[in-house]
C-alpha cells in the first residue's frame, strides 16, 4: 500500500485545519493510499522512509518555518539523505504575512533531499500582524480549505496511479 505522510505543526489551529482538509481530500480521492498525519515532534526518519509522498505543513513564524518543523527536518535530514530521491511533496503554509520565506525554506530542504515538488506551495494568509491576532485561534476560510483539500486529493491520486 502506498503511503502519504503529512508532517505539521500548528499552534493556533490554522495549519491543522489545512492539514485536516488535505488529509480528507487525499482519503476521499485515493482510499487505497494510507494517509498518516503526524505532528512534527511525532514524526521521525522511519516515517519519512516509509512514505511514498509528503505534505509538509507549517505556520510562518517570524518569516520562517516553525521551530518544531525545523527540528523535524534537523532530526530527519541526514538519516534519510540519499534514500528518498524523486518522491513527490507539497507544502502548506499558514502565514500572517506573505509566507514566501517559509515556503522557500521548505523548498530548499526538499531540494537537498532531491524531492520533487508537485505543486506550488499553498500559502494561506491570515493577515495576523498584532500580538493578539497572531496568538488568537485561527479560522481558515472555506475557499482556502477547499484548496488544501484539492491539493491533498491530487497528490494522493497521483501517488495511487503511479504518476509520481
Amino acid at each position: 500500500m502506498k503511503r502519504l505522510l503529512i508532517v505539521y505543526h500548528s499552534l493556533t489551529g490554522g495549519t491543522e485545519q489545512l492539514v485536516t482538509a488535505a488529509a480528507g481530500g487525499a482519503r476521499r480521492e485515493a482510499p487505497d493510499v494510507d494517509v498518516r498525519a503526524l505532528t512534527a515532534p511525532q514524526a521521525g526518519p522511519e516515517d519519512v522512509l516509509a512514505a511514498d509522498a509528503y505534505v509538509f505543513a507549517t505556520p510562518e513564524n517570524l518569516a520562517a518555518i516553525a521551530g518544531l518543523m525545523k527540528d523535524f527536518f534537523d532530526r530527519c535530514y541526514y538519516p534519510v539523505l540519499g534514500r528518498i530521491e524523486g518522491r513527490p511533496y507539497a507544502t502548506l503554509i499558514c502565514a500572517g504575512g506573505d509566507g514566501s520565506n517559509a515556503a522557500r525554506q521548505v523548498e530548499r530542504i526538499c531540494t537537498g533531499w532531491r524531492l520533487r515538488a508537485v505543486a506550488p506551495a499553498l500559502i494561506v494568509c491570515t493577515h495576523a500582524q498584532t500580538p493578539e491576532d497572531i496568538l488568537a485561534p485561527k479560522q481558515i476560510p472555506a475557499d482556502e480549505l477547499k484548496r488544501a483539500d484539492e491539493l491533498g486529493a491530487a497528490l494522493a491520486a497521483g501517488v495511487a496511479m503511479g504518476v509520481f
